[in-house]
């Protein structure tokens, strides 16, 4: 789909899924790849390995030296231009239904739960939000509440953020059989929700912030800490040399990716695809 055409576009991030996982326990999503409709594709995390840090690097593009969101603590406003600025700039409604350091970083720090957890407000820009802030918080409920968000307020970006493969990871390592039930219970909602949104003509990306060690930690550099998936439909649209063989793809290319499924420019600090 060219970016012309895609003006629609799901954005799912599962916190904590390692690419290995990803491989594994996401039958439905291996299966779209078996018939050739999806593509996977092994993407490195940037430094450190950290959840708040990599919110921004994913929407914004910008590694931590730049962006100064260094670690987990560090909970202000962004400073650089997400793909939710851009959108709104761009006359595009948004939406996430996400954790609440997603709303820190893009539209209010810090969090209050008794007046933060939903958000709408058009010069925001997340525009419509609903924010969780317990890691255990069910993805069914998760999901559902981005549904709530898409079918309600028609957005043409919208941005759902899971915690529970993470949150299990930490309470009993990222190869036990609770950290594997989480992958495979978020594949069964993505076997529901994938088909419906490819038929309202979303284009979609599926992909993780960071993976999990087998001791349950993340931040630092192992393979298992940094390797993530990204499914796409059909392929990327960028020339091959852009992968760094055994590595995989920059996660610095995720933002500008979201600009062109959108059909928006990117900021001028975002890697560009040429």
């Amino acid at each position: 789909m060219s970016s012309a055409e895609a003006k629609k576009l799901v954005v799912v991030v599962l916190d904590g899924l390692r690419y290995d996982a990803a491989r594994k326990y996401l039958g439905y999503m291996e299966h779209l790849v078996e018939q050739g409709e999806v593509t996977c594709y092994q993407v490195q995390s940037q430094l450190p390995s950290l959840s708040r840090p990599l919110y921004e690097v994913l929407l914004t593009g910008t590694p931590v030296a730049r962006n100064g969101i260094t670690a987990n603590h560090i909970a202000r406003l962004s400073r650089e231009q997400s793909v939710f600025h851009l959108a709104v700039a761009a006359g595009l409604r948004t939406a996430a239904a996400a954790y609440h350091w997603v709303g820190e970083l893009y539209n209010r720090a810090p969090f209050n739960p008794v007046t933060d957890r939903h958000q709408h407000e058009e010069n925001q820009p997340i525009q419509h939000g609903i924010f969780y802030f317990e890691d255990h918080y069910p993805d069914s409920h998760l999901f559902l509440d981005a549904e709530h968000l898409r079918t309600t307020y028609d957005p043409s970006f919208l941005y759902i953020h899971s915690m529970n493969i993470d949150d299990m990871g930490h309470k009993h390592g990222g190869e036990s059989k609770q950290y594997e039930g989480a992958v495979r219970a978020v594949d069964g909602m993505l076997a529901t929700l994938v088909p419906l949104w490819r038929s309202q003509g979303y284009e979609i990306i599926v992909t993780s912030d960071h993976g999990m060690n087998a001791a349950g930690q993340h931040g630092g550099t192992e393979p298992e800490e940094r390797n993530v998936p990204l499914y796409v439909f059909g392929e990327l649209p960028i020339p091959s040399p852009k992968l760094q063989g055994d590595q995989g793809l920059s996660q610095l290319y995720l933002a500008p990716l979201m600009c062109h499924y959108l059909g928006i420019k990117p900021s001028g600090a975002m890697v560009k695809w040429e």
